[in-house]
């Protein structure tokens, strides 16, 4: 998670995006990072750029836990928490966790990203799932 104020560190992970497409990048790539930019809320909160389980340890409440630590902060701090879902399943899960989605993210042949925005909860971060 990255803390109100703390920027993501966007030159490297274009590097890497285009180390992995033999040096370019992706017109449909640059449009899908064009709108998560445009989308991205002004103002306080926690943003959630990355979150994940390795394959073999999914299923076993392992992110619900991340999230659950994640958001208690956010909760704690009185912001909203920030993030960008890449599949349904992972949609499900923060959906569990009070995110709601405000904007689907879409260009030309890319899979659809889900904005996401969670308002802070007083008394504690919420469901295990």
């Amino acid at each position: 998670m990255a803390a109100p104020g703390v920027e993501s560190d966007e030159a490297t992970f274009g590097e890497l995006i285009a180390e992995s497409h033999g040096g370019q990048i992706p017109r449909d790539l640059t449009a899908v990072a064009e709108q998560m930019t445009q989308l991205h809320p002004a103002g306080e909160l926690w943003y959630l750029p990355m979150i994940g389980v390795d394959p073999v340890a999914q299923g076993r409440g392992l992110g619900s836990a991340l999230l659950r630590h994640g958001l208690a902060a956010c909760d704690r701090d009185g912001l909203p928490a920030y993030l960008e879902a890449t599949n349904p399943r992972n949609r499900a899960l923060y959906e569990r966790h009070g995110f709601r989605v405000v904007e689907v993210i879409q260009a030309g042949s890319s899979p659809p990203l889900w904005a996401m925005l969670r308002e802070p909860r007083s008394g504690g971060p919420g469901p295990a799932a």
